[in-house]
């Protein structure tokens, strides 16, 4: 088994964070392409001023969340060819954090704003409040707690703990 260096190690590091930008920038552009053509629909008339001003920062917030996700690629293209992996990979790690906040504000503002347009208001607030504990808990709690899984491993073949790289 032979040991990345640690430039290596930085291109695998932004290499993996591109794949998970790539499944973030794919739902936050479903997401704001719904969110761009909703004024144009017939039922958007109906809206009351509340539910215009949720759509708003829904709105908003998946043009930052989308502007953040797409933004290592701009950065990267600034710094091509420059050595600077590592600044990349900070400023990507930077970036994605941002977007999938955006994300989650613009998620949880998309189901109020649906939940508040065919239910009451009550039970459109407890609804997004479970929406957004449910984000919470896979987004940030469970990672957060799970931070240093497996650091406490031992390998099987040579009992030798593991070492995280990233």
């Amino acid at each position: 088994m032979s040991k990345e260096t640690e430039k290596q190690r930085w291109q695998r590091n932004f290499a993996d964070l591109l794949q998970e930008l790539r499944v973030a920038q794919t739902g936050v552009q479903i997401l704001f392409a719904f969110l761009l053509t909703l004024p144009f629909s017939n039922g958007f008339t109906r809206t009351s001023n509340f539910q215009k001003d949720v759509y708003i920062v829904a709105l908003l917030a998946a043009a930052a969340a989308t502007a953040l996700i797409i933004s290592p690629v701009a950065f990267h293209r600034a710094l091509f060819r420059q050595g600077r992996k590592p600044e990349l990979v900070r400023f990507a790690h930077r970036m994605a954090t941002g977007g999938l906040a955006f994300m989650l504000i613009s998620m949880v503002s998309a189901v109020l704003l649906i939940t508040d347009f065919v239910l009451d208001r009550p039970i459109a607030f407890l609804l997004s409040a479970l929406t957004a504990l449910w984000f919470l808990t896979f987004w940030a709690a469970l990672p957060f707690a799970r931070r240093n899984w497996g650091d406490d491993d031992i390998d099987d073949e040579d009992d030798s703990p593991r070492v995280a790289n990233d």
